[in-house]
């Protein structure tokens, strides 16, 4: 059957028919240009935002994690080149921090945490970093910068680490656990100081058995939720 349109809707639809060619060849060069620029080994690892939001573009939003009760048996290889566990630090207030040295708010905490641990000493208080990275890449990074809390090195086994503590692949996040190894709380995302100081103090109570775990959650949980409020209506 002869097409009954007018040269000019003819002319028209072809014009819209070679518009989409484009744009499909388009998307699927595009697709491919970043499948080959993605790094093999962290195609599924993220940053987050301190808010928790994934500051990768083509990574949908993570749900709320099923966080363990109790520090999960986690043995890594760490930067000093001895095996550790997450018991070797049993009997003190624990902050595990997930990172890596190509993650820049995983980067912009790293000198809070050095202070934190600097700054509540008399607390016993020990900072732990799990680095999902290649070994050579955060044994310069902590070479060169001097951190100066254990670091474990995670490879492939960090993913494992990051599994345990029912998260999925996003970076950074930090666990506070209490000195009988109860997990406290998990901030996902940039940790802020005042964010820092509010878990510790809640943490320093709970040890001391001026709080129950229960009330101490309650209150972290309201206490950050309202930190990040104030600091979205600053920004």
């Amino acid at each position: 059957m002869k097409d009954q349109l007018p040269p000019a809707s003819r002319q028209a639809r072809l014009g819209l028919l070679a518009v989409g060619a484009v744009l499909l060849a388009s998307g699927i060069v595009g697709f491919l240009a970043y499948r080959l620029a993605a790094r093999p080994m962290h195609q599924t690892v993220h940053a987050v935002s301190s808010s928790g939001e994934r500051l990768a573009p083509d990574a949908p939003f993570v749900a709320v994690p099923k966080v363990p009760e109790r520090l999960p048996e986690i043995q890594l290889p760490g930067s000093d080149g001895k095996v550790h566990r997450l018991t070797d630090w049993k009997g003190k207030p624990l902050v595990v921090n997930f990172w890596a040295t190509w993650c820049d708010p995983c980067r912009r905490e790293i000198p809070l945490l050095q202070a934190l641990r600097r700054e509540h000493a008399a607390d016993g208080l020990e900072i732990v970093g799990i680095a999902v990275d290649y070994p050579a890449e955060v044994q310069k990074y902590v070479g060169d910068h001097e951190i100066d809390y254990p670091v474990l090195i995670g490879d492939q086994g960090g993913l494992a680490a990051v599994s345990a503590f029912g998260m999925e692949t996003v970076l950074p996040f930090s666990v506070f656990a209490d000195r009988e190894g109860n997990v406290v709380t998990l901030k996902v995302g940039e940790l802020h100081k005042d964010e820092a100081e509010l878990i510790l103090d809640r943490l320093r109570e709970l040890d001391a058995g001026r709080l129950t775990l229960a009330v101490a959650q309650k209150e972290i949980s309201a206490g950050v939720q309202r930190l990040q409020a104030a600091r979205v209506q600053r920004e």
